[in-house]
């Protein structure tokens, strides 16, 4: 190299680069275990959780009734309550011991109790209440129970008013039952459905870990394969650290590319979930999003020293970084380190920034912090990738000297 113009160079770097590029793609499509992360898992894991998630909301929860009332009004009330589409009425005791066996035995998830004064405190113009036993260990199930018997609580409640105003119109009724007139309109979940603000999430978290368990797969198997296990294979097309990071880095994205397509506009398309952003602005929002993933797990790499070392490394974090991009869990109630602590991750502001252009049609300029966070990733760890790889090269040819030092030692002796 020391011999060729600078022209030469760049045509030799030009030419070395794409041979790393087919060699990385060659060996995706080869390796089994890369092969899965890169292609099965993307193509699988989006659909599992969308097809676990796709009825969007819990109905018909089973519930207990102790009526002591057993007055027209308190049949009215368990009739409309197992008429709303959140709970089912599945049976009925006669003592709060009978139904707390039934919630242990799981046939039921909450006790809707009716006291025997029930009707007459009614009757006497007095304040009469029914006792809602839930079960908190799902708060999905608390949900629908407390807003099934709260809507018809307040319908019973519109229609005692009205029986006692002696109102002479339809308005007057209106205006006794509600004074103040309010709207309740739901924002960027119509359906308040617990997969349209969860599976977003989750589809971006995929590329992101998919990733890193592909890239140190692939790392592990390099390893393994090289003499001094070192990263970057003995080969004169590897001698050069922009042309491995960008040759590998090229792979990569050409595949992920192809993957994000499916995963962030297929599969949402297939199962309905809500999508009102612009293509043209999630795509561009996607490109530093991929670019900060793909080098980060680059840089993550060098921790891999085998195969098998990948999964154990990344794999836990899954969970926890979703819940630290703030979703399943308000940021503003996370501790201040774990904030600044999940800063780290490209999945942090890649999901933030996705569901506010997918679900809230946002444009570029109202994730401008996410965006300019990611390109300022993409270029952090661009960096460290370099960094790690020319650490690797340097290795490598410190190897090869030490290896030819030996040689000539034992060929003069």
């Amino acid at each position: 190299m020391k011999h060729l113009t600078f022209k030469q160079k760049v045509i030799q770097g030009i030419y070395d680069l794409f041979y790393i590029w087919k060699q990385e793609f060659r060996m995706t499509f080869r390796d089994q275990g890369v092969l899965i992360f890169f292609i099965l898992v993307p193509l699988g894991y989006p659909l599992i959780y969308s097809f676990i998630y796709t009825n969007e909301t819990i109905r018909d929860v089973p519930a207990v009734v102790i009526d002591h009332s057993h007055t027209s009004l308190s049949r009215k009330y368990l009739r409309m309550v197992d008429a709303t589409p959140e709970v089912k009425i599945a049976s009925y005791c006669t003592d709060m011991e009978a139904a707390k066996l039934k919630m242990k035995k799981r046939e039921a998830y909450g006790i809707i109790y009716i006291p025997n004064d029930f009707d007459d405190n009614i009757a006497k113009g007095q304040q009469s209440h029914i006792n809602l036993f839930c079960d908190m260990s799902s708060l999905l199930y608390y949900r629908s129970l407390m807003t099934a018997n709260s809507n018809v609580s307040l319908a019973m409640n519109a229609d005692i008013k009205i029986q006692r105003s002696g109102n002479t119109t339809n308005r007057q009724d209106e205006i006794t039952t509600y004074p103040i007139e309010y709207k309740d309109i739901t924002l960027f979940n119509p359906q308040n459905g617990f997969a349209a603000f969860l599976i977003p999430a989750v589809l971006m978290l995929i590329i992101q870990q998919t990733l890193l368990l592909g890239v140190g797969l692939s790392a592990g198997t390099s390893r393994e394969k090289n003499r001094f296990k070192d990263l970057v294979p003995i080969n004169r097309h590897y001698n050069g650290t922009l042309r491995i990071v960008m040759g590998k880095g090229l792979s990569y994205f050409m595949i992920y590319s192809l993957a994000a397509v499916y995963i962030l506009g297929l599969v949402p398309h297939i199962f309905k979930f809500l999508q009102v952003g612009n293509p043209g602005t999630l795509s561009l929002f996607i490109l530093p999003y991929l670019a900060a993933c793909i080098f980060f797990a680059m840089t993550m790499s060098i921790f891999v020293r085998n195969r098998e070392n990948s999964m154990p490394l990344f794999i836990f974090t899954s969970v926890p970084l979703l819940f630290l991009s703030g979703v399943s869990w308000p940021s503003s109630a996370i501790p201040e380190f774990w904030q600044y602590f999940s800063c780290l991750f490209p999945s942090t502001f890649g999901i933030n920034g996705y569901i506010r252009i997918n679900s809230m049609g946002a444009s570029l300029r109202d994730v401008a912090f996410e965006y300019h966070a990611l390109w300022l990733q993409a270029a952090c760890y661009f960096i460290t990738t370099c960094l790690v790889y020319r650490w690797q090269i340097i290795q490598n040819r410190k190897h090869i000297i030490a290896k030819y030092k030996e040689y000539k030692a034992k060929t003069v002796f």
